[in-house]
């Protein structure tokens, strides 16, 4: 059942690969598009399609009462696209987002017909950019709850062994003591909410924009520098010298401000509860979650963690 309204409580079944492809089906169908020979290029928060027979990327929300999120995130879009911002255009002409078989739906168009990811620097100049806007408050942009967050991804993650979940939640608890401590010293306002180099696309025309919307809220601006920092200094996925043109062209370190650690811990904790959402469904994401949990145990440098 296709609704653009309405409530997705009920019965909805686990969110795999082969339960999304139902999803993506009865919404390409609904939207007059083909899913046919449709590319999955990721299964987490969202199962996200590429679409063969157009240029259109189709995302299925994981969460299925996401749908204020993913009506936020249209708007926001839609705003950045008034304003001229280079980011992920929402497909015209299709009503959305739209509830399918209680999973929330969007349609986007696509960067390119290959992923390909820009730079940090340019990176960088978008975040500084996008610091500028003056969102209007029409957006409806929430203000970030970090902690509610975290102890919402805590009381989902299943299959966790008991002594892991003790230890996670009394870190969560220590953390969320000294992130109240902490003095930003950035203005507060607009930010992406995941803003990594996974989320900064090139696109077709050669310019690098913005992807994955529906993050945006309001929050200290540290929050969108924080990624880069702790890829860089943490799980060595960047360069020194990537690292710092980040810096230069952004225009601050906040590994130089006193509450870096803290945040970067803080995050750490929030990417390995989100690979923890996905091993009961993944052995490598399985495998993956039990390493960071050992290396936040040991809190010993640099992690081997990989990117998922």
């Amino acid at each position: 059942m296709i609704s653009g309204e309405g409530d997705t409580q009920g019965d909805v079944p686990p969110f795999t690969a082969e339960t999304a492809e139902a999803v993506l089906k009865e919404a390409c169908q609904g939207a007059g598009l083909d899913p046919a020979e449709a590319e999955l290029l990721r299964l987490g928060s969202n199962a996200v399609y590429r679409l063969s027979k157009a240029p259109v990327i189709v995302r299925i929300a994981r969460d299925p009462d996401s749908l204020p999120e993913m009506e936020r995130a249209v708007r926001v879009t839609r705003w950045l696209a008034e304003q001229d911002f280079p980011a992920t255009r929402v497909l015209p002409g299709v009503r959305q987002p739209q509830v399918v078989g209680g999973r929330v739906v969007t349609y986007w168009e696509s960067a390119q017909d290959r992923e390909e990811y820009a730079t940090v620097t340019e990176l960088a100049d978008l975040l500084r950019r996008l610091h500028w806007l003056e969102e209007p408050q029409s957006l409806g942009l929430p203000y970030y709850d970090p902690m509610s967050k975290v102890w919402a991804s805590l009381g989902e993650l299943n299959g966790v062994a008991d002594d892991d979940r003790a230890f996670l939640e009394e870190r969560a608890g220590k953390l969320g003591k000294e992130y109240d401590r902490l003095d930003f010293v950035l203005p507060f306002g607009m930010i992406h909410g995941d803003a990594s180099i996974g989320n900064v696309l090139r696109h077709r025309n050669g310019q690098a924009i913005l992807s994955d919307l529906d993050g945006f809220t309001l929050a200290p601006r540290e929050w969108d520098l924080i990624q880069t920092a702790i890829f860089y200094d943490r799980f060595g996925w960047h360069e020194r010298s990537q690292y710092e043109g980040f810096v230069h062209h952004y225009g601050f370190d906040v590994m130089n401000w006193p509450g870096y650690k803290v945040l970067g811990d803080l995050r750490e904790l929030m990417m390995t509860l989100w690979i923890g959402h996905q091993a009961a469904a993944s052995e490598k994401a399985a495998e993956e979650f039990a390493r960071r949990v050992a290396d936040i145990r040991r809190g010993d440098g640099l992690r081997d963690w990989r990117p998922f």
